[in-house]
């Protein structure tokens, strides 16, 4: 592929997701530092980064594995942020918002895993 992964809506969605989830697990209580805010944190910067780092991946095959684990974190994701609202460290505001982010993340994921699936398909190795 060998594009700049930041020039990558896909990147870019996740990108902003990642951030609004730290900040909003910021007034996450004490004893969740090493739980589920931790899980949730670690889960939104792993979509970003399998993208960035299947964005350098030469062959398609392998390439995509990397975008299916980016998918993967943003489901996990969707099960930390339900969660969160379920215990009441989110406002059902803050939920809205972070599952609008990681869905328009996994809708342009989803995008770049079809265009991949098709390089798959032309890949000569």
């Amino acid at each position: 592929m060998g594009r700049d992964y930041r020039s990558l809506i896909a990147w870019q969605k996740a990108d902003d997701l990642a951030v609004a989830a730290y900040q909003a697990t910021r007034s996450f209580p004490r004893e969740e530092i090493y739980g589920l805010r931790s899980q949730m944190q670690r889960a939104a910067v792993s979509a970003p980064v399998n993208i960035a780092e299947g964005s350098g991946i030469r062959t398609p095959k392998d390439r995509r594995a990397s975008f299916d684990i980016s998918m993967g974190e943003l489901n996990e994701l969707e099960y930390y942020i339900h969660l969160s609202r379920r215990l009441e460290y989110f406002d059902s505001e803050t939920e809205a918002r972070l599952e609008t982010l990681r869905a328009e993340a996994a809708r342009t994921l989803d995008g770049l895993l079809k265009a991949t699936e098709k390089d798959i398909s032309n890949f000569k190795a």
